[in-house]
């Protein structure tokens, strides 16, 4: 009985949501589900912390640009324009329809993903063994839907939707890649961190560092430091150019990228870290990453 009545209230969790996403505008959307998350009210009118100033950034920021800086085509232009196609993922194909993939032009080994939104995408180990009909079910979860009504991220909106392939990277020193984020602050990066343990006993770690590669002291809610600390990349110091160059004209941005075998890899811009609902700890960073961004509402 536990069971079905779990059920049912997880449908009318999901019901509501989708129900206060699709209907609400986006002010009062965004004050609800801050609310859910931080149990308080943010501030919009006059932003402080991190997270707040994420949401005045959702409601007051939105240069046509920042579509194309989010979906994963127009990214690799916009990329390639900044600071040089040889950063760029290559693209084996990109298509309007799941059904319209030809896998027989594909490699052995290759990742899916859908250009429209974060986080969609099916990897292919081997193609001998690959289920198309599962790799549809997870690519298609999200087809349809438009992704900015959900966290209200204005440079997914009406985003044209497709599905690409690029190629499997591979880190000859582990199973996983290894991300480096590098989070920029009205166009300078200030700090980036290392995702390690991926996949492995102890889930994923990170690891904060600021820009000379001092390990710092917090952290994102929920996540944990490596006790191996990992190593800077080799490319930190054009890691950190390439964030400013991309960053330009914003108030805040996250640039992704990859090291293969001391080759850099622009991976994904990213404008709300968490939809601009993830704390950090020790709380108090909430304020000071705040203070860091400057908005024009801000009192001298």
């Amino acid at each position: 009985m536990k069971k079905y009545v779990k059920k049912f209230l997880l449908i009318i969790y999901r019901w509501t949501w989708k129900f206060m996403a699709t209907y609400f505008s986006d002010r009062f959307y965004i004050k609800v589900k801050y609310m859910f998350n931080f149990h308080k009210l943010p501030n919009l009118d006059s932003p402080q912390t991190f997270q707040e100033k994420l949401q005045w950034i959702k409601l007051n920021d939105r240069k046509p640009v920042y579509h194309n800086m989010v979906d994963k085509v127009e990214a690799k232009k916009f990329i390639a324009n900044k600071v040089g196609e040889e950063y760029v993922i290559p693209t084996l194909g990109v298509w309007n329809s799941f059904d319209e993939i030809d896998f027989d032009s594909l490699p052995n080994q290759f990742i899916l993903k859908g250009t429209f939104d974060s986080g969609t995408y099916c990897i292919c180990k081997d193609k001998r063994t690959f289920d198309i009909e599962e790799a549809k079910k997870r690519l298609l979860v999200t087809w349809g839907q438009d992704y900015y009504i959900w966290s209200r991220e204005w440079p997914y909106k009406d985003l044209k939707q497709r599905i690409i392939a690029e190629p499997l990277l591979k880190d000859y020193e582990g199973e996983y890649l290894t991300d480096y984020k590098f989070y920029t602050f009205n166009g300078e990066p200030k700090f980036f961190y290392i995702t390690s343990n991926r996949g492995e006993i102890g889930g994923l770690k990170e690891d904060f560092f600021d820009v000379d590669g001092t390990l710092l002291e917090f952290n994102q809610k929920g996540y944990s430091n490596n006790p191996r600390t990992p190593k800077l990349p080799k490319n930190l110091s054009k890691m950190l150019n390439f964030s400013m160059k991309l960053a330009e004209n914003t108030y805040h941005l996250r640039v992704d990228f990859y090291e293969i075998s001391g080759k850099l890899y622009c991976g994904e811009l990213t404008f709300f870290d968490g939809g601009g609902f993830c704390p950090f700890v020790p709380k108090k960073y909430n304020k000071i990453l705040g203070d860091w961004i400057k908005l024009p509402i801000d009192k001298k």
